[in-house]
């Protein structure tokens, strides 16, 4: 069964989340069972339900959520889980297809119930033709704190008692993203005029290059995910020259050869360290989370081209409480 809700927004309150990780959860028979795909669902996820839930993430950190074929032992996962919390946008179909086969848990993809239709980018790697918009909208923290309240009403519904948890965790969380958002704000504000131009090893910041101002270049990866053509290549060169941009932006998990070859070619830095969905630290630690991977994104970007990241560098990673599982 998919569940699509329409949603209500909620209140923002100034809360510390580590103040909410005391609180009761459901009793042992009565705990939602929630497994997740990509591992920034997981930590917002993580970051709502608190102690109130068992939650298990499918999609191993660092893998290419785009073709990422299940584990026979992930449908057993999905025949005893009450709820499957996805991006949706058909960024996981194999997965979604395993879960509709198996069980009966309520698939929710948080990207279809986040934004309308009409607000859905296609762009050179998600054509309009091809019929599946950009679905990264987690990279977006506006976006990002949508998904928040979507899993907060669900899991709402789903524990009834557990209601005030969900609100306060929702809450806190919810002022952090809003704080996190003016740190960027501020940080962005220092980088030189017209330098907020990104090329990147794959398509993962439409969303967030809306939002921000930011204009999206190109990825090296086109609509079938495999590298550009030499003809292609060129026009990239081309353009990282006219826009006179200091680097480029590669993946410490992807490496790209040819990234590597634009940057030196157009006579800039290639940085290689960023990630959309394999969150930095080890699981438990504070920088393990979505907050962590966006903080670690965003200074990089900043400091690469040319701007002060001291104001994202001295944004305290609150403690999530995280709980779940992450498959590494």
């Amino acid at each position: 069964m998919v569940t699509q809700r329409l949603l209500t927004a909620g209140a923002v309150a100034l809360l510390g989340l580590t103040a909410c990780s005391g609180e009761d959860g459901g009793d042992a028979g009565g705990r939602v069972r929630v497994a997740t795909t990509v591992a920034p669902i997981t930590s917002i996820v993580a970051a709502i339900a608190g102690d109130r839930a068992d939650i298990t993430g499918i999609v191993p950190e660092g893998t290419n959520s785009h073709t990422f074929e299940p584990r026979p032992s992930v449908a057993e996962l999905l025949t005893e889980a009450d709820v499957v919390y996805m991006n949706g946008l058909q960024l996981e179909e194999p997965t979604k297809e395993l879960a509709s086969s198996v069980g009966d848990a309520d698939i929710v993809e948080l990207a279809d119930l986040a934004i309308d239709e009409d607000e859905w980018i296609y762009d050179f790697s998600f054509p309009e033709s091809g019929g599946k918009p950009n679905p990264h909208l987690w990279t977006d923290p506006t976006l990002a704190k949508r998904f928040a309240e979507i899993v907060k009403d669900d899991l709402t519904e789903r524990d009834p008692d557990g209601a005030p948890h969900y609100d306060e965790r929702y809450d806190a969380f919810a002022a952090t993203v809003d704080d996190f958002d003016a740190a960027m704000r501020e940080a962005f504000a220092t980088i030189p005029e017209g330098q907020r131009k990104l090329l990147t090893y794959h398509d993962a910041y439409a969303y967030f290059a809306e939002t921000y101002d930011w204009e999206v270049l190109g990825a090296i990866q086109v609509s079938d995910f495999e590298d550009p053509t030499a003809s292609e290549v060129a026009e990239l060169i081309d353009q990282v020259r006219e826009a006179g941009v200091p680097a480029i932006f590669g993946s410490e998990v992807f490496p790209s050869p040819v990234l590597e070859q634009i940057g030196r070619e157009a006579g800039v830095e290639y940085v290689d360290v960023l990630r959309d969905d394999d969150l930095p630290g080890e699981p438990g630690d504070p920088e393990h989370s979505w907050l962590g991977l966006m903080r670690f994104d965003f200074v990089t970007m900043t400091e690469a081209l040319g701007g002060d990241p001291s104001a994202l560098e001295g944004f305290e990673l609150p403690d999530l409480d995280d709980r779940a599982e992450y498959p590494q």
